[in-house]
């Protein structure tokens, strides 16, 4: 099996690649969405989550997002506690996907990870995509989404990696600061790249 790594930034257009990669063809791994999936009602991940952190489970069994962001988002120590209990559960969950995928006959798979560079993950991969903007594009982008001042940007912004060290670690960049159609001609390119391995 053939182990790709794509990330990016907030509002670097990672979502836009990662839905092209997959009218490609690709099989696309969500981090996000495993991390989800390890903590569905019944779960022992959101058992685990609920004992560590009381009161982060609504009334309808689920996992209350906002209550448990309050918790950890300024808080290193909490935080940590959070990734300790997710984090191996959506690497198991990435490995049985894996399994089921190359029992299918699928030979390669994209694993999507926001912080795929800052967790060290890109280490063990064949090869890594970023999905990259200059920074000033990437802030006026994220005001317009999320409408956000120019401070909130900034504050966002400052709390991830800058796209330009992520960049540093990619075998591929899609240079996502055009149209659809720039950003697709480099996303058929990377993806001939990587069927082209192997």
């Amino acid at each position: 099996m053939h182990v790709y790594g794509l990330t990016g930034g907030i509002a670097s257009g990672k979502s836009t690649v990662t839905r092209m990669l997959r009218e490609l063809g690709a099989h696309v791994l969500d981090a996000d969405v495993l991390a989800r999936e390890v903590v569905e009602p019944g779960t022992p991940g959101l058992a685990a989550v609920a004992e560590r952190f009381p009161g982060v489970v609504g009334a309808d069994g689920r996992l209350d997002r906002v209550k448990l962001g309050a918790r950890v988002f300024s808080d290193a120590n909490e935080r940590a506690a959070l990734n300790a209990i997710v984090h191996p559960l959506v690497r198991d969950a990435f490995a049985q996907k894996v399994q089921a995928l190359e029992a299918q006959g699928v030979d390669r798979v994209i694993y999507d990870v926001p912080l795929l560079i800052e967790s060290g993950m890109h280490g063990w991969m064949e090869g890594v995509v970023v999905a990259w903007v200059p920074r000033d594009v990437q802030k006026a982008r994220l005001m317009a989404r999320d409408g956000l001042d120019a401070a909130g940007a900034e504050a966002r912004l400052a709390a991830q990696l800058p796209l330009d060290e992520k960049r540093a670690h990619a075998t591929w960049v899609i240079d996502n600061s055009g149209d659809l159609a720039a950003t697709r001609a480099q996303v058929e390119s990377v993806w001939r790249a990587m069927l082209a391995r192997g």
